[in-house]
């Protein structure tokens, strides 16, 4: 039986990883809540979980190549086998972020998910090469949004809500 948020993470300079951290920190009073980044999560893990929080930055309007990889891998494995079960996103850009949300919501529909809250989306304002490729910090404020969204999704599932 699927159990529990499952927190699925890639990030390039800090920001993503910072707020999938928070999630989970936000997440944990609940029973279950794993954390993998993109490059280790499989079909099974996701197959174990009852909801996800899908988090990355957004790199030339898409979500980055390692977290597409992530859906490339575990697509056609899951079709069919997880459909209905509850997700959010948390994306880090540097002006905008929709794009990379919108083209999760795109795969993601082909599983048959369900978006049960808005996405946060974290805009570093980052323009130049330069501020692109520094490392990133979260303020403690969009911290905080992205701990409550992790208690709200994980708290919502050990409820029965979603």
């Amino acid at each position: 039986m699927a159990a529990g948020l499952l927190i699925i993470w890639h990030s390039r300079t800090g920001a993503a990883r910072a707020m999938a951290e928070a999630a989970r920190d936000g997440a944990a009073r609940a029973a279950h809540c794993r954390i993998l980044s993109a490059d280790e999560a499989m079909p099974d893990d996701l197959l174990s979980a009852a909801g996800y929080l899908f988090c990355c930055p957004e790199n030339l309007a898409d979500m980055t190549g390692a977290m597409k990889e992530f859906f490339d891998r575990c697509y056609y494995p899951l079709l069919g086998r997880i459909e209905g079960r509850p997700y959010v996103t948390m994306i880090a850009a540097g002006s905008d972020g929709s794009g990379a949300e919108r083209q999760i919501d795109r795969i993601v529909a082909g599983w048959r998910l369900r978006r049960v809250a808005d996405g946060i989306i974290v805009c570093t304002k980052s323009q130049t090469p330069e501020e692109i490729l520094a490392p990133k910090h979260v303020s403690n404020t969009l911290l905080q949004s992205c701990h409550d969204l992790g208690q709200a999704i994980s708290e919502g599932l050990e409820l029965g809500v979603f």
